[in-house]
C-alpha cells in the first residue's frame, strides 16, 4: 500500500505507535501559541533537532508533496497526526513556526517555481530554514495593498528599500517572504511582487518590539538596498496580490494557529486551574469551564467544516477562510478571560516558581492579539459581508488609480492640512 492509499484509521494507528515510541509525553496544555511569544536561540536549536527527527522519520510535511520532502498525503492526515501528538512534546518554534509551515509554505507551493521549491521546501520541513513575512508597514496595515517598500530592477538583480513592521518571529527566522512594489504606475493591487530575502542579508536590520507582557515576538525591519535576484521571486512579477490572496486564505484558516484540536475531555487546563484555586465545586467556575469547552468544540468543528469547503474549491475564497480567523479572534480572548475568572486570586498574585499562574496572565495580556494580528475582527467581518454575503462594498477612491498618484495626492493633502 502506497502513502497515497493510506486510510486515516491505519495512518492514525501508525502515527500513534511512532509518537508513543519516540516523543516525550506532555502533561499540560496552554490556550494556544501567542504571536508575541519569542524563542531563545537555544530553544530554536533544540526544536530544530526535534523537527529533523520528525522529518527523517517521515512525520514532517505530511501533506506536502513528496518531490519536496513531504509525504504527499492529505491535510486530513496532517490533522490526525496533530491530534495524536497533542499530548506529546513536538517542535515548537513559537509563532514563526506557525507562519513557516502554514501561510508561507502553502503559498510557495501554490505559486513558486519547481526550482525555487526544490531549493527551499526540504530545508523548511527539516527545520533548517524558518521563515517570516515582511508584509505590513508603518503606513500599510489593514490596507495591505498600500505598501511602499520598493524593489527596483538593477540589471539581473533587484534592489529592495523600505520598512516593515509587526513581523511575527523575524528574529528567529532565516528567511523572509517580502512584499515589495515593483510598478508604481498601475493601481495599488497590480504592481506588487514577492521576494525571498535572507534575514542575514546585507542591508536587513531587525529590531524586536517589546509588548506589555515583556515578550518580543513582533519585530520591525528596515531594508536598505537589499539585493535579490529573479531566482528569489515567488510567483510572477507584478502579480503579488494573487500570492497575497493565497497567503490570506492560509493565514485566516490558521489551521495551525486558530483551529483547535478536537476537545476529547473537559477543558483539562481549566479543570487543573480550578483544582489549584480550590474551585472545582464552585458553580461559577464550573459554568466557565463548560462554556470554554463548548466554545472549543464549536471552534474545532467550524474549522473542520470550512477546511472541507476550502479544499473542495479550485480557487479558495479568503473571505470564507475569514470565518475561521474571526472565530479565533472572538473565542481566544474569551477563553483567556475565562481562565482568569476561574483562577481568581491564584492568578493575580503568585510565587516566583509558579509558572502556571504566570502563563495564564501572559495569555490574558496577549489574548487580544488573535483579534488583531493577521487582520482585525472588523476586517474579517467586512470581507465576509462583501465577498460572501454580497453586501455593498465600502467606497474606495484609489482602487483604479496609479499608486504613484495616490501617494502624491496623500502628500499634497497632508501639506494642505498642515
Amino acid at each position: 500500500m502506497t502513502d497515497a492509499q493510506v486510510d486515516l484509521d491505519q495512518f492514525r494507528r501508525d502515527a500513534r505507535s511512532w509518537i508513543e515510541s519516540n516523543l516525550e509525553r506532555r502533561y499540560t496544555r496552554g490556550t494556544g501559541v501567542s504571536a508575541a511569544e519569542a524563542r531563545t536561540p537555544d530553544e530554536i536549536a533544540r526544536n530544530r533537532t526535534l523537527q529533523r527527527k520528525l522529518f527523517d522519520a517521515g512525520w514532517a510535511g505530511i501533506s506536502y508533496p513528496e518531490a519536496y520532502g513531504g509525504r504527499g498525503l492529505s491535510e486530513a492526515h496532517e490533522r490526525v497526526f496533530t491530534e495524536e501528538s497533542s499530548n506529546y512534546v513536538t517542535p515548537d518554534f513559537g509563532a514563526v513556526g506557525l507562519v513557516t509551515f502554514g501561510p508561507i509554505g502553502r503559498s510557495m507551493l501554490a505559486h513558486a517555481t519547481p526550482a525555487f521549491l526544490e531549493r527551499h521546501i526540504p530545508k523548511m520541513l527539516a527545520g533548517d530554514a524558518l521563515w517570516c513575512q515582511f508584509y505590513s508597514e508603518p503606513e500599510a496595515g489593514s490596507d495591505l495593498a498600500g505598501i511602499r517598500t520598493r524593489a527596483t530592477r538593477d540589471g539581473e538583480n533587484w534592489v529592495i528599500r523600505g520598512s516593515k513592521i509587526w513581523t511575527t518571529g523575524a528574529q528567529n527566522a532565516d528567511y523572509a517572504m517580502c512584499l515589495a512594489r515593483t510598478d508604481w504606475h498601475v493601481s495599488k493591487h497590480r504592481g506588487l511582487t514577492w521576494f525571498a530575502v535572507p534575514t542575514s542579508a546585507k542591508g536587513v536590520a531587525i529590531r524586536p518590539i517589546v509588548l506589555v507582557d515583556g515578550n518580543a515576538g513582533f519585530c520591525e525591519e528596515t531594508l536598505d538596498d537589499v539585493v535579490v535576484s529573479d531566482a528569489d521571486i515567488i510567483g510572477q512579477i507584478n502579480d503579488g496580490w494573487s500570492v497575497a490572496q493565497t497567503m490570506l486564505v492560509y493565514e485566516r484558516r490558521a489551521g495551525e494557529g486558530f483551529m483547535v484540536s478536537e476537545p476529547r475531555e473537559l477543558a483539562p487546563d481549566l479543570v487543573a486551574l480550578a483544582r489549584k484555586a480550590n474551585r472545582l465545586g464552585d458553580p461559577i467556575a464550573r459554568q466557565a469551564i463548560a462554556r470554554a469547552h463548548i466554545n472549543d468544540y464549536a471552534q474545532h468543528h467550524l474549522g473542520k467544516r470550512l477546511f472541507a469547503a476550502l479544499l473542495a474549491s479550485a480557487t479558495p475564497n479568503p473571505a470564507v477562510a475569514a470565518y475561521i480567523k474571526l472565530a479565533g479572534g472572538v473565542l481566544v480572548p474569551q477563553r483567556v478571560r475565562l481562565a482568569m475568572e476561574i483562577g481568581d486570586t491564584s492568578v493575580v498574585a503568585w510565587d516566583d516558581d509558579d509558572t502556571e499562574a504566570q502563563n495564564v496572565v501572559d495569555e490574558y495580556l496577549t489574548g487580544r492579539i488573535a483579534s488583531i494580528g493577521g487582520g482585525t475582527n472588523e476586517v474579517q467581518r467586512n470581507g465576509i459581508g462583501e465577498r460572501v454575503l454580497g453586501l455593498p462594498r465600502e467606497p474606495s477612491f484609489d482602487s483604479n488609480t496609479p499608486f504613484a498618484d495616490v501617494v502624491s495626492a496623500a502628500r499634497n493633502w497632508n501639506h494642505r492640512v498642515g
